[in-house]
């Protein structure tokens, strides 16, 4: 489908219009009106010339106009854009539709899946092939494990060997962190339960399993199969080199004072080049899969993945026939919030009639799924 044809503006439209009525009145006035010798070959001199610039312009503004329009965006549109940064390109689409607003800073970083500010989409973390497999086992009447294993294909290889994990029980950083995050590869690990977060979060560090492709300073493709790997504790007095939040506002949120979220945050860091082989330096990531088991409350009611930055999700896994314990059944929901999930049941159904929800389309930070449960009645 072609772009939309440029219409004709009234102003040019009322101009030339106006220079034929002129042309055309003073053409009658030299041979009706009988002026003055003078005044006649003056009359016959300046009607040609406005009555030429009024159908010229006319005829600019009806056929030439609209085809120049047509033929330069055609010609130089995609080799411009292509060439500008994506920044600079989507909040100028974004202001002339929503009106200049900060907000619209929060909506390019979200759809850019960083901050854009290198041509071609360089430094981008954007996954055109994602997977997301959630398994659930209880433990025992209070408390069940979640195993998460998601694997991201990268459309530009990611240019870094870090992996960051932000580990939270507050709901506020929870929906902040991710805006806030300018680092390309991240996952966020939110314990409801303040009272289990630092319970859960040791409980989660020594199951943190990586695989990955990447390209050696030869560019040479190699595949790491999903190993352990060992999160180092970042220190408070670095989160503000992690969080942008920490060093300034953020949209409505005041600047954060790291101090104040001791008990409610932390920030882990992954080296990937530890996973390479020994004679290898990693230069880009193509394929990343992480896996990770984490500790929840079985009375929360829920769990939920949601996307670290843009991804193209082909299908969301979800077992959990093993979360019932002994007199404790439970009956399950899916509750996508997503352009797109494709969920043909909002019933409430029994663990072994939960299918994979086949999601096939794009994931924007913030989106995500919800499988909320209840004792079977």
């Amino acid at each position: 489908m072609g772009a939309r044809r440029p219409r004709p503006r009234r102003r040019v439209l009322a101009t030339a219009c106006g220079l034929l009525g002129t042309g055309v009145a003073l053409l009658i006035v030299a041979v009706v009106a009988d002026p003055p010798y003078w005044a006649h070959v003056l009359l016959l001199e300046i009607f040609p010339l406005l009555t030429l610039a009024g159908v010229v312009l006319l005829v600019y503004e009806l056929v030439l106009h609209r085809w120049l329009v047509h033929e330069i965006a055609r010609i130089a549109g995609p080799g411009m854009v292509g060439n500008m940064l994506p920044q600079d390109v989507l909040r100028t689409f974004l202001d002339s539709i929503y009106g200049e607003n900060a907000a619209n800073h929060d909506v390019v970083s979200g759809v850019l899946g960083g901050e854009g500010v290198r041509p071609g989409g360089e430094g981008l973390t954007i996954s055109t092939h994602t997977t997301v497999e959630l398994e659930a086992s209880a433990i025992d009447h209070d408390t069940y494990h979640l195993m998460s294993t998601v694997s991201y294909s990268f459309k530009t290889p990611v240019a870094n060997d870090k992996f960051v994990i932000f580990a939270t029980c507050d709901p506020l950083l929870r929906d902040s962190i991710i805006a806030g995050c300018r680092l390309p590869l991240c996952d966020l690990w939110y314990v409801g339960d303040p009272d289990l977060f630092h319970e859960s979060i040791e409980d989660m560090l020594p199951s943190v399993n990586i695989g990955m492709s990447y390209t050696d300073e030869s560019n040479r493709l190699h595949t790491a199969a999903l190993e352990r790997v060992k999160p180092t504790d970042v220190k408070f007095e670095r989160w503000a080199d992690y969080l942008t939040f920490f060093r300034e506002p953020m949209g409505p949120m005041p600047r954060q004072n790291p101090r104040r979220h001791l008990n409610t945050l932390r920030i882990f860091e992954c080296d990937l080049s530890g996973l390479a082989y020994a004679d290898h330096i990693v230069s880009t990531i193509e394929r990343l899969t992480v896996q990770v088991t984490t500790l929840q409350p079985v009375d929360e009611g829920f769990l939920y993945w949601q996307s670290p930055y843009p991804c193209y999700v082909d299908t969301i896994s979800l077992k959990v026939t093993d979360l019932s314990v002994h007199d404790r059944v439970f009956e399950y929901r899916i509750m996508p919030f997503t352009f797109r999930s494709n969920t043909e049941s909002v019933r409430w159904l029994p663990a072994d009639q939960l299918d994979d929800l086949d999601v096939r389309s794009w994931l924007l930070p913030g989106h995500g799924v919800v499988l909320v449960w209840r004792e079977a009645r």
